[in-house]
């Protein structure tokens, strides 16, 4: 029986892997991790907090009593002293120093901060994966010719790995700015009611350097270089905000592929995997619709939308402190995380085993390249010394009437049996075959292609090694 509403970004789009570091387990160990990194810090720094006590919070990080932890917040009111009391009872022996001069941002604040960086680690290996699975497609199709579009309207020539480098390189930016804001993380520490630190300055009878070095001990334990410098009760909600926008980017690059490959797969000339029992229309058996890259695009609108949040948070702030964050952070930001790391599997199952239809591909450059074509064949007869203005003006005219036999009367595009037939131009059979082989008309493609692997994503992929491996499996 299933009564109640799940959150579809758990049951169907995003890894455990994910989904573990915003569980409650992850969240409320975390909190007791950061009550042991305090106390033992304080215990360094000369309270009097003894051994026994920190062994025996040591001894229950993990065993937390979700329904007692229910029944004091029930009865107080406050997410964080229910969590005190709840850890209080399981360590009796320390209860007295649990959360000693700190106030509820001490946990719940650096908590966040360790599951943004913790989750930006899950999406900095999903996105180096897809960068790679790309940079395999790009290499394999770097000669393969297509038809480009500007405007989605033909235009000159590319090759289908030359498109896929476009998909790379946003990618490429993303990582860059991902690794940007993981260095840039920070605790918040442990600055108390109004980031003064009063309350820790009064534990050490007033000496400064100590409430410093007590900072300077819990972010080395917790895995963190330094803490935020000043802040209020909170850490500035700006963090979030740089953070979410990431994430978003990082949608929005994905959204752009998706798009792009839904548009191919309407030419026929990109299929993404389907499944050998899948359906793709219940009321239509022929279709095969592409919905996995119908659904990046769909969580990434919705991240796109999340990202204000934050921004919205961080400009609501008053003071020192309010509380119109909490809800608004507790829902925004675990499910940007959950909706890229859905996304990003997808892109790389889509990459890996998406099928290219060249075929096709050839047969659409074949109905395009006579209006191509006609800019070589316009030169050449220029050369061999035809009027230019006159030879352009025909051509304009030829064009002209194959347009209207494809579009009015659907039938080929006859421009070069026209042109063919017009002494002026000197084309014969031969000449014509030589002026239509397409690698002419590719520019540089494929070698912009070789070039940006190795200049780009090698060095990315080789200083990323350790990353590379994962099997994205997708729930359809």
């Amino acid at each position: 029986m299933k009564d109640r509403y799940e959150n579809p970004l758990c049951s169907r789009y995003a890894s455990k892997e994910m989904q573990t570091i915003f569980s409650p387990d992850f969240k409320f160990s975390t909190w007791r991790k950061l009550w042991i990194a305090l106390a033992e810090s304080e215990k360094e720094l000369g309270l009097p907090i003894s051994q026994e006590q920190i062994d025996e919070l040591r001894a229950h990080v993990t065993d937390i009593d979700y329904d007692l932890a229910d029944e004091y917040e029930h009865k107080l009111r406050h997410d964080v002293m229910a969590h005190v009391h709840t850890y209080g009872d399981a360590c009796p022996k320390a209860r007295p120093i649990i959360h000693l001069g700190a106030t509820s941002c001490y946990v719940g604040d650096n908590t966040d901060v360790i599951q943004m960086r913790d989750g930006l680690l899950q999406v900095k290996k999903l996105l180096v994966n897809a960068i790679a699975a790309l940079a395999d497609f790009a290499r394999e199709h770097k000669d393969v010719p297509t038809l480009a579009y500007t405007h989605f309207q033909a235009a000159q020539p590319t090759t289908v790995g030359k498109r896929a480098t476009l998909w790379t390189q946003d990618l490429c930016m993303d990582l860059e700015r991902l690794d940007f804001e993981l260095s840039h993380l920070k605790l918040l520490g442990c600055k108390g009611t109004t980031g003064t630190g009063a309350s820790f300055l009064e534990l050490f009878h007033g000496d400064h350097e100590k409430v410093k070095d007590l900072e300077r001990r819990i972010a080395e334990k917790m895995g963190f270089s330094a803490c935020m410098p000043v802040s209020g009760q909170t850490y500035s909600r700006k963090v979030d905000a740089f953070v979410l926008n990431v994430l978003a980017d990082i949608a929005a690059s994905c959204a752009k592929m998706a798009t792009d490959i839904r548009l191919l797969a309407h030419m026929k000339e990109f299929d993404e995997p389907f499944e050998t029992n899948q359906i793709g229309s219940s009321a239509m058996a022929y279709k095969r619709n592409p919905m996995r890259c119908e659904r990046v695009v769909s969580l990434a609108r919705y991240i796109l939308n999340d990202a204000k949040n934050a921004a919205d948070t961080a400009a609501a702030q008053w003071l020192e402190r309010t509380l119109d964050d909490s809800a608004n952070r507790r829902i925004s930001i675990p499910e940007a995380f959950l909706g890229v790391d859905a996304i990003l599997t997808l892109i790389i199952n889509v990459i890996k085993n998406g099928r290219v239809y060249p075929k096709v591909m050839e047969k659409h450059l074949q109905e395009e390249l006579p209006f191509m074509a006609s800019e070589n064949i316009l030169m050449d007869a220029v050369a061999r010394g035809g009027d230019r203005q006159e030879l352009h003006e025909a051509i304009r005219q030829y064009s002209q009437k194959a347009a209207a036999r494809v579009k009015l009367e659907g039938g080929d595009n006859n421009l070069l049996e026209l042109l063919l037939e017009d002494e002026r131009f000197g084309l014969t059979e031969e000449s014509l075959k030589d002026v239509l082989d397409v690698r002419k008309f590719v520019g540089r493609a494929p070698e912009q292609t070789e070039e940006f692997l190795a200049s780009v994503v090698a060095p990315i992929l080789e200083e990323n090694a350790a990353l590379l491996g994962l099997e994205a499996q997708v729930r359809v």
